[in-house]
């Protein structure tokens, strides 16, 4: 269902469904009740600026009766958020697909305390390009390849090579190396159930039918003060969240100053010089409108094994 507001500031409208029926007479007094904790005098003047719609565009007011409408529109009075350190590369932009380079910390969309301070959100307000819309994710906490969609005419045809998995990935990790599992010879498979509940913050791997494979490799060692580390390249063939890390702490190989896997860490300020060994390196797929085989690949090194 399009908005009928346009996107302001990089940030898109937010939907609200109204009861078909309650104890409020009007649309405010129910968004009121539900947004008790939202100052009252701020959400009135915004229906008094028509910043609350329905679909349509209909501007409501302070008297629209709540069953008017099933859905309404309203931007959302959006925190004041400081820059984060990092910035987005741009490594690919044409008509149809914008190429990034995503760094650590970053989130992909936004959500929680990061809104502007998201890649989606930037890179709109950056290229002026409201339609801009992810065609995949990446952990705030991983750096690398992100795919977004420039043009709304062509986006299904993208959307469909993730849906069909007919995207290939591959990231990098540093981790441990466990000399007896033999990464460095001899690919290892991983293949787990893992599930992930909306209200826990971390993924599980449970008994069941299996829903995630992970190929990893060791491509080199060394020795650090820290004893040997590696750097791996894992493929991943489903896309659940956590997958990769939670496969590599399966192993014993918990990625390099992973907070979550295998044991969660208490929560702590960003470190910037200290990030999640994570990359997303590459990605490569068959244009499906102009049939050319499209690779890219990050420009980000992993600062664990630099």
């Amino acid at each position: 269902m399009k908005s009928p507001l346009p996107v302001r500031n990089g940030v898109n409208a937010t939907r609200l469904r109204l009861p078909d029926e309650g104890p409020w007479d009007t649309a405010l007094e129910y968004i009121l009740d539900r947004f008790d904790h939202v100052n009252p005098q701020g959400i009135g003047e915004r229906f008094d600026r028509g910043e609350v719609v329905g679909l349509g565009g209909t501007v409501l007011t302070r008297e629209t009766p709540l069953t008017d409408h099933t859905f309404v529109w309203y931007y959302r009075e959006l925190p004041v958020e400081q820059r984060l350190p990092v910035e987005i590369t741009i490594l690919h932009q044409d008509e149809n697909l914008l190429v990034v380079d995503k760094p650590h910390f970053l989130p992909t969309t936004p959500g929680g305390m990061y809104v502007a301070e998201s890649a989606l959100v930037r890179l709109r307000v950056q290229l002026g390009i409201p339609d801009l819309i992810p065609m995949h994710r990446l952990d705030r906490m991983t750096a690398g390849i992100l795919l977004f969609s420039v043009n709304p005419e062509t986006r299904g045809n993208y959307q469909l090579l993730f849906e069909n998995r007919r995207i290939t990935k591959e990231y990098e990790a540093v981790a441990p190396v466990r000399p007896e599992l033999n990464l460095g010879n001899e690919p290892l498979t991983v293949r787990s159930r893992i599930i992930k509940s909306r209200t826990y913050l971390l993924a599980q791997e449970v008994e069941g039918e299996v829903n995630t494979e992970t190929t990893i490799s060791l491509l080199e060692q060394r020795q650090t003060p820290q004893g040997v580390v590696g750097r791996y390249r894992l493929q991943p063939h489903t896309g659940k969240t956590h997958q990769l890390r939670l496969h590599m702490a399966g192993l014993g190989l918990g990625i390099m100053n992973d907070p979550f896997y295998p044991v969660l860490q208490p929560q702590q300020p960003d470190s910037y010089d200290e990030p999640l060994q994570l990359l997303a390196k590459s990605i490569a797929f068959t244009d499906p409108l102009s049939g050319a085989e499209s690779f890219f690949e990050s420009s980000l090194q992993l600062s664990g094994f630099a």
